[in-house]
C-alpha cells in the first residue's frame, strides 16, 4: 500500500485509514457495490483497482499480497475466483463511482462505488488503421463466397451432382494410369 497522503486522514491516523480502506475494499468485493461518502470512495478506488490487478495475476505471491491488506480469506477467495475471471480482459477501470446526493443527517456528499463486471467490447478500428492492414480484404472475400453458395433447395442437388461427377472422373483417370 502506498504511503499515506499528507494532510487530514479519513477519521484518524494512518493506521486507522489503512484499516478503514481495507474494510471498505472487503465490503466492495463481497457485495460488488457499496454506498459511502465521495471522499472515501475516491480514496478506495486506487486500492481496490490495485488489489484486482493482483487478483488477475492469480499466483501465490499475489494472493499473499492481497491477504496482507485484506485479512479475510473468504473475501480474498471471492476476489481471486469470481471477480478476477470476470475482469480478465479488462485493462483497468475496474470500479465506477456514481454520485447519489447528500446524506440526510449531516448533508455529506454520498456516492456508490461498484465493480464494473460487464464484458469489454472491443473498440472499432479507425479508418487509418483499416487502410494500413492488408489482411482485411481477404477476410471480406470469404463471406462473399458463402453468400454465393446459398441457393434454393431445388438447385442444390444439381450443383452437388455436378461437383461429384468431376470427382468421379478424376478417380477413374487415376485408376487407369
Amino acid at each position: 500500500m502506498p504511503k499515506p497522503t499528507k494532510g487530514p486522514r479519513l477519521g484518524g491516523g494512518p493506521a486507522h485509514e489503512r484499516l478503514l480502506l481495507a474494510n471498505l475494499a472487503a465490503a466492495l468485493f463481497t457485495h460488488k457495490s457499496i454506498q459511502t461518502t465521495e471522499t472515501k470512495a475516491k480514496r478506495l478506488r486506487p486500492l481496490a483497482e490495485r488489489l484486482i490487478t493482483f487478483a488477475k495475476r492469480g499466483d501465490l505471491a499475489a494472493r499473499r499480497r492481497v491477504l496482507s491488506v485484506i485479512g479475510d480469506k473468504e473475501v480474498v477467495h471471492v476476489l481471486f475466483t469470481e471477480i478476477a475471471p470476470l475482469v480478465a480482459e479488462r485493462e483497468g477501470g475496474y470500479t465506477r463511482i456514481t454520485k447519489v446526493g447528500n446524506r440526510k443527517g449531516d448533508n455529506a456528499p454520498m456516492a456508490v462505488i461498484e465493480l464494473v463486471l460487464e464484458p469489454v467490447t472491443p473498440k472499432a478500428k479507425s479508418a487509418k488503421k483499416a487502410e494500413a492492414a492488408p489482411a482485411e480484404p481477404v477476410a471480406e472475400e470469404a463471406p462473399a463466397e458463402e453468400v454465393v453458395e446459398e441457393a434454393p433447395a431445388e438447385e442444390a442437388p444439381v450443383e452437388a451432382a455436378a461437383e461429384e461427377a468431376p470427382a468421379e472422373d478424376a478417380a477413374e483417370e487415376a485408376t487407369e494410369k
